[in-house]
């Protein structure tokens, strides 16, 4: 694979996640994952920002999203890009239940990351909504990957570029959150 295409099926891979994480957000709000409780150093386990309506939502959508993925190779677009990964899955066939599993596993992969993320956010005294360089950007990219790691190889090349991207895309897409008013920072 040449390296343009390393690219771009990188970006490719990752969009339920990326969807995912993003929509968690919108369906965000009313029970925290975390129910309110307080860990052994008298901080919050995980916070507010983390809900199971998010972390159902988004992870849907991700796996609506994946499905999406896997319908559009059915009919030709990006077909190449998405047999990379599909061909890799041998416990189901089909584009469409494959995509559904990749977004499945990147969806609930990214949020999961993110709560951990604020696990750790929290474990490091950091309150909710400051900003952690890296580990903002990374949590839930790291845990979507691991996640769909467990039916598709991931090159290394894959996974540095993946990281790279992700810095970018989310520190966009959070700007752009904030100059359309659904995010109270930019970061």
């Amino acid at each position: 694979m040449d390296f343009i295409t390393i690219i771009l099926y990188s970006i490719y891979l990752m969009i339920p996640a990326y969807f995912s994480n993003g929509s968690a957000l919108v369906f965000g709000g009313g029970t925290p994952m975390d129910f309110g409780k307080y860990a052994w150093d008298g901080r919050r386990l995980i916070g507010d920002g983390c809900t199971w309506r998010g972390l159902f939502g988004g992870g849907l959508l991700g796996m609506i999203v994946g499905g999406i993925l896997g319908f559009l190779a059915d009919c030709g677009i990006a077909s190449g890009l998405f047999n990379i990964s599909a061909s890799q899955i041998t416990v189901i066939s089909g584009s469409i239940p494959q995509g559904l599993l990749m977004g499945f596993l990147l969806g609930f992969g990214a949020l999961i990351g993110d709560a951990i993320g604020s696990f750790i956010k929290r474990r490091l005294n950091f309150e909710r909504g400051k900003p952690v360089p890296l580990l903002d950007q990374l949590d839930f990219v790291v845990f979507a990957l691991l996640f769909v790691s467990l039916v598709i190889n991931l090159s290394w090349e894959m996974i540095v570029i993946i990281l790279f991207v992700s810095v970018f895309l989310h520190l966009g897409a959070n700007i752009f959150a904030y100059l359309i008013n659904i995010k109270d920072v930019w970061y």
